[in-house]
């Protein structure tokens, strides 16, 4: 019952539920400081809900080089299913500013890459 109320409780915050919306709806991994520009927050802040997010479960990290990625956590069971599929469901047009400007950053660093 634990992990069932880790979870709910990470959900709880708004700006925690941003960011699993974000990494469910742009299914691509991104850094801490893109979560910074997209969400409008603090680094100490996005880093410290990252942890909780971690914590729960809901995401994973990689790091590549210099930079460390989040992404979600794979499916592993019905539960983390119907999380994800509650989650995706929120409409676009509640997080369009977040979208418009995650898709920005994201393309912009494509550029960069190629």
């Amino acid at each position: 019952m634990d992990n069932y109320i880790k979870t709910f409780k990470a959900l709880s915050d708004p700006t925690r539920l941003k960011i699993v919306w974000l990494l469910t709806n742009i299914n691509e991994k991104i850094c801490v400081s893109e979560i910074v520009e997209v969400l409008e927050e603090y680094q100490y802040n996005v880093s410290r809900h990252l942890k909780v997010l971690k914590k729960a479960n809901l995401i994973e990290e990689v790091k590549e080089g210099k930079w460390v990625f989040y992404y979600l956590s794979p499916i592993k069971d019905e539960f983390s299913h119907i999380i994800k599929n509650s989650i995706s469901s929120i409409p676009e047009k509640e997080m369009i500013k977040e979208m418009t400007k995650c898709k920005a950053l994201l393309s912009h660093r494509e550029k960069k890459i190629n």
